[in-house]
């Protein structure tokens, strides 16, 4: 099984997305140190850290109209605030990791990624791999980017990891999502160990929204996502689970078939 593992924190785990550029400055130190933990815990470990927009870019994304189209000057404008206010987040993430002794490196996804429709056909893998070999912690994040039909658009951290997926040389065996809940929950709001294509339909109905503002779907598009992943991936699995409950992520990084949250998987 591969060293590599993708990481993403979602944004609700990481701001309070119900209000304007409000980071959770506790649960992100602790989150940090889990890692640092597990790092030294597993010396082996190669990690990818992605992390979302949360009340900072979603809330501007969403005030700007910036997923659909950027034309005009004030779309440009919203464009640049957006890109922004994902980056004040970004660096308040990479400050927490290097306080816990984390050597991470901010990969700004902007910076190099080109798309066709709303979807990423270019994304600079080299400085990915580069801070890979060199024991950095690479940290990328939901951004804005170029897009060659509509302009502008907003790329998700689950696309941007989901193409990184497909083009580093070596493939992650896991993406573990920490999210605020403790993995996808079913009707009687109990989790949900497994989803895969064959019982996706069943539990579809139960994938609500996201609970504030977010520019790039709720649960169920997320879901949708990482089995498209899983199926273009044949080995790679999804774990998502609940990063508010202490040790979670550092039991998961050291090992990740740890039996917490939901799988997702191809078959």
């Amino acid at each position: 099984m591969s060293d590599l593992l993708f990481l993403k924190l979602g944004g609700s785990l990481l701001t309070d997305k119900t209000a304007v550029e409000s980071p959770r400055p506790t649960v992100i130190a602790r989150l940090a140190e889990e890692i640092a933990a597990a790092r030294a815990e597993r010396p082996s470990l190669r990690l990818l850290l992605g992390h979302g927009s949360g009340s900072f870019g979603h809330v501007a994304a969403a005030e700007h109209g910036t997923r659909q189209s950027v034309q005009t000057v004030a779309q440009w404008h919203g464009f640049a605030h957006v890109s922004a206010a994902a980056a004040r987040l970004n660096r308040i993430i990479t400050e927490a990791l290097l306080a816990a002794g984390v050597p991470a490196i901010s990969l700004q996804p902007s910076a190099s990624a080109v798309c066709t429709g709303g979807r990423i056909v270019q994304l600079a893998a080299e400085p990915v791999m580069a801070a890979l070999d060199a024991g950095l912690l690479p940290v990328v994040y939901g951004d804005v980017a170029f897009d060659t039909q509509q302009g502008g658009t907003i790329i998700s951290t689950e696309e941007v990891l989901s193409f990184l997926a497909g083009v580093l040389p070596e493939r992650p065996s896991w993406l573990l999502l920490a999210g605020e809940t403790p993995g996808v929950l079913g009707t009687d709001g109990a989790v949900i160990p497994s989803i895969t294509q064959a019982n996706f339909a069943e539990i579809e109905p139960a994938l609500g929204q996201s609970r504030g503002t977010d520019v790039t779907g709720g649960m169920a598009s997320k879901v949708q996502q990482m089995l498209q992943l899983a199926h273009a991936h044949a080995g790679l699995q999804m774990r998502i689970f609940s990063g508010l409950e202490p040790g979670n992520l550092r039991q998961l990084l050291v090992l990740p078939e740890t039996a917490v949250g939901t799988v997702i998987s191809d078959q």
